[in-house]
């Protein structure tokens, strides 16, 4: 009935892997591959919690 009140659980991680992401791209332009890399494959890693909450909610 009162579905609207609760939160959204990826909300938070979708905020931090856009972070991820726009973090990875200043690497990038600054030239700092490496860091560009690195920052990549966290934001991949949030990306696949995304996916599995949101693949559990269907389910459920």
């Amino acid at each position: 009935m009162f579905s609207f009140f609760k939160s959204d659980p990826t909300k938070k991680l979708r905020k931090t892997y856009n972070a991820k992401l726009e973090e990875a791209m200043k690497a990038q332009r600054n030239g700092d591959i490496r860091s560009y890399s690195t920052i990549t494959e966290e934001a991949e890693q949030i990306w696949q919690e995304i996916e599995k909450i949101e693949n559990s909610a269907k389910t459920s």
